[in-house]
């Protein structure tokens, strides 16, 4: 497919594509999450871009893909997903089985366009994804209760655009949100699922260390 170059055209293909965001809940009991995250050189010129799957069951690390190549699209907050999707997405082609929900290292709803990375990569491929920020993009919310499992509405205006989630206990919260066929309860509880250890979900932990490795 061809990408946007310009900071407008990025823009007119987001609008585009947001129409085709879709909240039904597909994945109702998926047995593998795949985490993606990217990584970027010193300079900023070159990007790694790393697919993990992990089983729910016991999040052992069941496939795996990274690529590498060259930053084609410049630094714009709201448009992160045109530098970081087309490598990710040949990630993804490289893997050897179907995923089946994507966890993104960042957001879907929760973005001033309502159409994160989470967002964008589902309506593309199809598949159910939802993002787990870092950081909050959009919004204000009340702070979470200290236990894992704890939650706060993450609010834009009156719309309730994810959930601020403390997944263990004394850590700062997550910022999740839906992206595409998926509901943001079951969002949240995957995160939960996913991140019985760290503050991280175990997909992007993963990951990170795998696209990390590959610009060593």
């Amino acid at each position: 497919m061809r990408w946007p170059a310009t900071i407008p055209e990025a823009l007119e293909v987001q609008a585009t594509l947001r129409a085709g965001v879709d909240l039904t809940d597909a994945c109702p009991d998926p047995a593998t999450v795949t985490g993606l995250d990217v990584a970027y050189d010193p300079a900023g010129e070159r990007i790694a871009a790393a697919a993990v799957t992990l089983s729910l069951d016991d999040l052992r690390i069941v496939d795996q893909a990274v690529v590498t190549g060259e930053v084609t699209f410049p630094y714009e907050p709201g448009l992160f997903a045109f530098r970081e999707l087309p490598p990710l997405l040949d990630a993804i082609a490289a893997l050897t089985r179907p995923p089946e929900v994507f966890a993104c290292d960042g957001h879907g709803l929760a973005h001033p366009r309502r159409f994160g990375l989470a967002c964008h990569l589902g309506v593309l491929t199809g598949t159910p994804a939802f993002g787990v920020g870092k950081t909050r993009l959009v919004g204000t919310h009340a702070e979470p209760g200290p236990a894992a499992g704890d939650s706060a509405p993450l609010l834009d205006g009156d719309t309730h655009v994810g959930e601020v989630l403390r997944t263990r206990p004394g850590v700062k919260p997550v910022y999740v949100s839906a992206g595409h066929l998926i509901s943001l309860d079951h969002a949240t509880r995957l995160t939960l699922a996913l991140s019985p250890r760290y503050r991280l979900p175990e997909t992007t932990r993963a990951a990170d260390h795998l696209c990390r490795a590959a610009l060593d």
